[in-house]
């Protein structure tokens, strides 16, 4: 499968959807303790790592924001341009925060757990649009 360049076809088959549970961004110093790690970066503090809430609070993890899960299911490519900043005004529209992770195959979301309904509303307004 080829991935996609371009835009009004990524938008249109964005197709999001919920990668179940509540997740966390968490900065590791050292050895990462016992939890399985959905995304992590290196930053100068430490190691950022997104994981479960559940994980987290079983090892003392610090956090203050707490994320539900969108995947982009559409395949694009890592050189379109205009999907990261079409999704992110159109949540940023109705005050929703925008977290992005990009996969090789997809884009990720993390949006307020709270606000998770309303950010997928949006979207598929987008996907219809």
């Amino acid at each position: 499968m080829t991935p996609e360049t371009d835009l009004p076809t990524l938008l249109a088959t964005m197709d999001p959807q919920v990668r179940p549970g509540r997740f966390v961004f968490a900065t590791v110093k050292g050895a990462m303790p016992d939890a399985e790690v959905l995304a992590s970066v290196v930053e100068d503090e430490g190691l950022s790592v997104v994981v479960a809430q559940d994980d987290a609070d079983r090892l003392g993890l610090d956090y203050d924001f707490v994320g539900a899960w969108i995947t982009l299911r559409v395949y694009s490519s890592l050189e379109s341009v205009g999907l990261t900043a079409a999704v992110s005004a159109t949540l940023a529209d109705i005050g929703i925060s925008c977290n992005v992770i990009a996969g090789f195959h997809h884009d990720h979301l993390l949006v307020p757990a709270d606000r998770l309904d309303e950010a997928l509303s949006a979207l598929h307004v987008l996907v219809s649009a």
